[in-house]
């Protein structure tokens, strides 16, 4: 039969998967949409001026 693991092990296993947890959000954080190699904006339309 399988035997319970010990509290300081669990807790070592809850701290490192909430160590790598963060890690993994703050690494989706920084990654941003590539930049473009040409700055191409589309002409803006502005409704409703006179």
């Amino acid at each position: 039969m399988l035997e319970r693991p010990r509290t300081t092990e669990r807790c070592a296993r809850g701290f490192a998967a909430a160590v790598i947890a963060v890690a993994t959000l703050l690494l989706a954080a920084n990654a941003g949409p590539a930049r473009a190699t040409e700055d191409q904006q589309a002409p803006r339309v502005v409704a409703g001026t006179r």
